[in-house]
Protein backbone atom coordinates (compact mmCIF):
# COMPACT_ATOMS: atom_id res chain seq x y z
CA UNK A 1 0.00 0.00 0.00
CA UNK A 2 1.29 3.44 -0.93
CA UNK A 3 1.10 6.84 0.77
CA UNK A 4 0.86 9.53 -1.90
CA UNK A 5 1.26 13.29 -2.14
CA UNK A 6 -0.24 15.06 -5.16
CA UNK A 7 1.12 18.50 -6.09
CA UNK A 8 -0.60 20.87 -8.54
CA UNK A 9 -1.23 24.62 -8.34
CA UNK A 10 -4.50 24.31 -10.27
CA UNK A 11 -7.22 23.39 -7.77
CA UNK A 12 -9.54 21.47 -10.18
CA UNK A 13 -6.62 19.41 -11.49
CA UNK A 14 -5.43 18.67 -7.96
CA UNK A 15 -8.88 17.61 -6.78
CA UNK A 16 -9.35 15.33 -9.80
CA UNK A 17 -5.95 13.71 -9.25
CA UNK A 18 -6.67 13.18 -5.55
CA UNK A 19 -10.05 11.65 -6.38
CA UNK A 20 -8.44 9.16 -8.76
CA UNK A 21 -5.65 8.31 -6.34
CA UNK A 22 -8.04 7.73 -3.44
CA UNK A 23 -10.09 5.45 -5.70
CA UNK A 24 -7.07 3.23 -6.34
CA UNK A 25 -7.06 0.19 -4.02
CA UNK A 26 -3.26 0.32 -3.77
CA UNK A 27 -3.21 3.87 -2.35
CA UNK A 28 -3.69 3.90 1.41
CA UNK A 29 -3.65 7.70 1.72
CA UNK A 30 -3.44 10.66 -0.65
CA UNK A 31 -2.75 14.25 0.42
CA UNK A 32 -2.61 17.37 -1.71
CA UNK A 33 -0.37 20.43 -1.94
CA UNK A 34 -1.10 23.39 -4.22
CA UNK A 35 2.47 24.68 -4.58
CA UNK A 36 6.08 23.50 -4.45
CA UNK A 37 6.79 25.18 -1.10
CA UNK A 38 3.94 23.37 0.63
CA UNK A 39 4.99 20.11 -0.99
CA UNK A 40 8.60 20.43 0.16
CA UNK A 41 7.47 21.27 3.68
CA UNK A 42 5.29 18.14 3.79
CA UNK A 43 8.00 15.94 2.25
CA UNK A 44 10.56 17.28 4.73
CA UNK A 45 8.29 16.26 7.59
CA UNK A 46 7.91 12.81 6.08
CA UNK A 47 11.68 12.36 5.68
CA UNK A 48 12.28 13.47 9.26
CA UNK A 49 9.68 10.98 10.48
CA UNK A 50 11.20 8.07 8.58
CA UNK A 51 9.76 5.68 5.98
CA UNK A 52 7.85 3.54 8.49
CA UNK A 53 6.15 6.42 10.30
CA UNK A 54 2.50 7.26 9.76
CA UNK A 55 3.62 10.61 8.27
CA UNK A 56 5.78 8.91 5.65
CA UNK A 57 5.32 9.48 1.90
CA UNK A 58 6.11 6.80 -0.67
CA UNK A 59 5.39 8.66 -3.90
CA UNK A 60 4.85 12.23 -5.10
CA UNK A 61 2.61 12.87 -8.13
CA UNK A 62 4.10 16.13 -9.31
CA UNK A 63 2.96 18.76 -11.79
CA UNK A 64 5.76 20.48 -13.73
CA UNK A 65 4.46 23.97 -14.51
CA UNK A 66 3.76 25.74 -11.20
CA UNK A 67 4.22 29.26 -9.93
CA UNK A 68 7.60 29.72 -8.22
CA UNK A 69 9.53 26.45 -8.11
CA UNK A 70 8.64 24.00 -10.89
CA UNK A 71 8.11 20.31 -10.46
CA UNK A 72 11.55 19.71 -11.98
CA UNK A 73 13.06 21.99 -9.32
CA UNK A 74 11.36 19.98 -6.60
CA UNK A 75 12.64 16.71 -8.08
CA UNK A 76 16.21 18.05 -8.20
CA UNK A 77 16.01 19.03 -4.54
CA UNK A 78 14.65 15.62 -3.55
CA UNK A 79 17.45 13.87 -5.44
CA UNK A 80 19.92 15.12 -2.83
CA UNK A 81 18.27 13.06 -0.07
CA UNK A 82 19.38 9.53 0.75
CA UNK A 83 15.92 7.94 0.46
CA UNK A 84 13.50 10.39 -1.17
CA UNK A 85 9.98 9.39 -2.18
CA UNK A 86 9.46 8.12 -5.70
CA UNK A 87 8.28 10.62 -8.30
CA UNK A 88 5.64 10.47 -11.01
CA UNK A 89 5.30 13.60 -13.13
CA UNK A 90 1.75 14.55 -14.12
CA UNK A 91 1.73 17.28 -16.74
CA UNK A 92 0.03 18.62 -19.85
CA UNK A 93 3.40 19.04 -21.62
CA UNK A 94 5.29 16.29 -23.45
CA UNK A 95 8.48 18.30 -23.85
CA UNK A 96 9.94 17.61 -20.40
CA UNK A 97 10.04 13.81 -20.60
CA UNK A 98 13.80 13.58 -21.05
CA UNK A 99 14.52 15.80 -18.01
CA UNK A 100 11.97 13.81 -16.02
CA UNK A 101 13.61 10.46 -16.67
CA UNK A 102 17.07 11.95 -16.08
CA UNK A 103 15.75 12.80 -12.60
CA UNK A 104 14.85 9.10 -12.13
CA UNK A 105 11.09 9.61 -12.38
CA UNK A 106 9.17 6.35 -12.28
CA UNK A 107 6.61 7.53 -14.83
CA UNK A 108 5.43 10.51 -16.88
CA UNK A 109 1.64 10.85 -17.13
CA UNK A 110 0.03 13.31 -19.51
CA UNK A 111 -3.07 15.33 -18.69
CA UNK A 112 -5.97 14.89 -18.90
CA UNK A 113 -5.30 11.96 -16.59
CA UNK A 114 -7.13 8.75 -17.41
CA UNK A 115 -7.98 6.34 -14.59
CA UNK A 116 -6.37 3.40 -16.41
CA UNK A 117 -3.17 5.33 -17.13
CA UNK A 118 -2.86 6.47 -13.52
CA UNK A 119 -3.41 2.91 -12.32
CA UNK A 120 -0.52 1.85 -14.53
CA UNK A 121 1.68 4.55 -12.97
CA UNK A 122 0.72 3.30 -9.50
CA UNK A 123 1.65 -0.25 -10.52
CA UNK A 124 5.07 0.93 -11.69
CA UNK A 125 5.59 2.75 -8.40
CA UNK A 126 4.69 -0.40 -6.47
CA UNK A 127 7.16 -2.43 -8.53
CA UNK A 128 9.91 0.13 -8.01
CA UNK A 129 9.19 0.35 -4.28
CA UNK A 130 9.34 -3.45 -4.02
CA UNK A 131 12.70 -3.54 -5.80
CA UNK A 132 14.09 -0.85 -3.50
CA UNK A 133 12.86 -2.69 -0.42
CA UNK A 134 14.48 -5.89 -1.65
CA UNK A 135 17.82 -4.12 -2.10
CA UNK A 136 17.64 -2.60 1.39
CA UNK A 137 16.40 -5.81 3.04
CA UNK A 138 17.48 -8.70 0.80
CA UNK A 139 15.61 -11.94 1.45
CA UNK A 140 17.30 -15.18 2.47
CA UNK A 141 18.74 -17.18 -0.39
CA UNK A 142 15.89 -17.98 -2.74
CA UNK A 143 15.44 -18.60 -6.41
CA UNK A 144 15.78 -15.42 -8.45
CA UNK A 145 12.51 -13.68 -9.20
CA UNK A 146 11.93 -11.77 -12.41
CA UNK A 147 11.35 -8.10 -11.63
CA UNK A 148 9.86 -5.27 -13.64
CA UNK A 149 13.43 -4.21 -14.48
CA UNK A 150 13.48 -7.19 -16.89
CA UNK A 151 10.95 -5.28 -18.98
CA UNK A 152 10.48 -1.82 -20.40
CA UNK A 153 7.02 -0.30 -20.94
CA UNK A 154 6.14 1.09 -24.36
CA UNK A 155 2.96 2.85 -25.39
CA UNK A 156 1.06 2.45 -28.63
CA UNK A 157 -2.23 4.25 -29.27
CA UNK A 158 -2.81 4.69 -25.55
CA UNK A 159 -2.12 1.02 -24.71
CA UNK A 160 0.89 0.12 -22.56
CA UNK A 161 2.83 -3.00 -23.53
CA UNK A 162 5.84 -4.52 -21.78
CA UNK A 163 8.82 -5.57 -23.86
CA UNK A 164 11.29 -8.08 -22.46
CA UNK A 165 14.75 -6.52 -22.50
CA UNK A 166 16.33 -9.78 -23.70
CA UNK A 167 14.10 -9.54 -26.81
CA UNK A 168 15.70 -6.22 -27.85
CA UNK A 169 18.42 -6.62 -30.48
CA UNK A 170 19.56 -3.02 -30.67
CA UNK A 171 18.51 0.51 -29.80
CA UNK A 172 18.63 3.51 -32.10
CA UNK A 173 18.84 7.13 -30.93
CA UNK A 174 16.18 9.41 -32.38
CA UNK A 175 16.75 12.85 -30.91
CA UNK A 176 15.80 12.77 -27.24
CA UNK A 177 13.99 9.47 -27.75
CA UNK A 178 15.15 5.91 -28.39
CA UNK A 179 13.75 3.29 -30.78
CA UNK A 180 13.89 -0.31 -29.54
CA UNK A 181 14.32 -2.90 -32.28
CA UNK A 182 13.09 -6.45 -31.71
CA UNK A 183 12.45 -9.35 -34.08
CA UNK A 184 8.77 -8.38 -34.15
CA UNK A 185 9.14 -4.66 -34.85
CA UNK A 186 10.25 -1.43 -33.21
CA UNK A 187 8.97 0.80 -30.41
CA UNK A 188 9.73 4.44 -29.57
CA UNK A 189 10.28 5.33 -25.89
CA UNK A 190 10.81 8.68 -24.14
CA UNK A 191 14.24 7.73 -22.77
CA UNK A 192 17.57 8.98 -24.16
CA UNK A 193 20.09 6.45 -25.45
CA UNK A 194 22.66 7.46 -22.82
CA UNK A 195 20.24 6.52 -20.03
CA UNK A 196 19.58 3.08 -21.52
CA UNK A 197 23.33 2.58 -22.00
CA UNK A 198 23.85 3.13 -18.28
CA UNK A 199 20.89 1.01 -17.18
CA UNK A 200 21.56 -1.96 -19.47
CA UNK A 201 25.36 -2.23 -19.41
CA UNK A 202 25.12 -5.19 -17.01
CA UNK A 203 22.69 -6.88 -19.40
CA UNK A 204 25.24 -7.05 -22.21
CA UNK A 205 24.29 -3.93 -24.13
CA UNK A 206 27.22 -1.94 -25.50
CA UNK A 207 27.49 1.42 -27.26
CA UNK A 208 28.93 0.99 -30.76
CA UNK A 209 28.15 4.45 -32.12
CA UNK A 210 26.63 7.69 -30.90
CA UNK A 211 23.40 6.47 -32.52
CA UNK A 212 23.33 2.80 -31.57
CA UNK A 213 23.33 0.51 -28.54
CA UNK A 214 23.57 -3.22 -29.31
CA UNK A 215 23.02 -6.43 -27.37
CA UNK A 216 26.26 -8.44 -27.62
CA UNK A 217 24.34 -11.70 -27.75
CA UNK A 218 22.46 -10.54 -30.85
CA UNK A 219 25.51 -9.65 -32.94
CA UNK A 220 25.74 -12.18 -35.80
CA UNK A 221 28.79 -10.80 -37.56
CA UNK A 222 31.63 -8.31 -37.08
CA UNK A 223 33.12 -7.04 -40.31
CA UNK A 224 36.33 -5.06 -40.91
CA UNK A 225 36.63 -3.51 -44.38
CA UNK A 226 39.19 -0.88 -45.38
CA UNK A 227 39.38 0.58 -41.89
CA UNK A 228 35.59 0.58 -41.44
CA UNK A 229 33.93 -1.62 -38.82
CA UNK A 230 30.32 -2.80 -39.00
CA UNK A 231 28.20 -5.37 -37.22
CA UNK A 232 25.28 -7.37 -38.51
CA UNK A 233 22.34 -7.78 -36.15
CA UNK A 234 19.71 -9.89 -37.86
CA UNK A 235 19.06 -8.12 -41.15
CA UNK A 236 20.43 -4.77 -39.94
CA UNK A 237 24.00 -3.68 -40.66
CA UNK A 238 25.21 -1.05 -38.20
CA UNK A 239 28.32 1.12 -38.30
CA UNK A 240 30.80 0.98 -35.41
CA UNK A 241 32.64 4.21 -34.68
CA UNK A 242 36.44 4.20 -34.37
CA UNK A 243 36.33 5.07 -30.66
CA UNK A 244 34.13 2.04 -29.90
CA UNK A 245 35.66 -0.52 -32.29
CA UNK A 246 38.46 -1.81 -30.05
CA UNK A 247 36.24 -2.11 -26.97
CA UNK A 248 33.59 -3.95 -29.00
CA UNK A 249 36.11 -6.48 -30.34
CA UNK A 250 37.41 -7.13 -26.82
CA UNK A 251 33.90 -7.55 -25.41
CA UNK A 252 32.92 -9.93 -28.20
CA UNK A 253 35.99 -12.07 -27.49
CA UNK A 254 35.06 -12.22 -23.80
CA UNK A 255 31.44 -12.91 -24.62
CA UNK A 256 32.22 -15.89 -26.87
CA UNK A 257 34.72 -17.59 -24.52
CA UNK A 258 33.59 -21.00 -23.28
CA UNK A 259 33.75 -21.90 -19.56
CA UNK A 260 37.13 -23.67 -20.03
CA UNK A 261 38.67 -20.42 -21.26
CA UNK A 262 38.81 -21.33 -24.97
CA UNK A 263 37.21 -19.08 -27.54
CA UNK A 264 34.07 -20.58 -28.99
CA UNK A 265 34.11 -21.20 -32.75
Amino acid sequence: MLRALAVDDERPALEELLYLLRSDPHITSAEGANDATGALRRISRALDAGPDDIDGIDVVFLDIHMAGLTGLDVAKLLASFARPPLIVFVTAHEGFAVQAFDLKAVDYVLKPVRRERLAEAVRRVRDQAAQTAQLVNPPAATAPVQSSSDQIPVELAGVTRFIQIHDIAYVEAQGDYARLHTDEGSHLVRVPLSTLEERWAARGFVRIHRSHLVSLSRIDELRLDAGTTTVRVGTAELAVSRRHARQLRDLLMQHTRSPDGRTAP
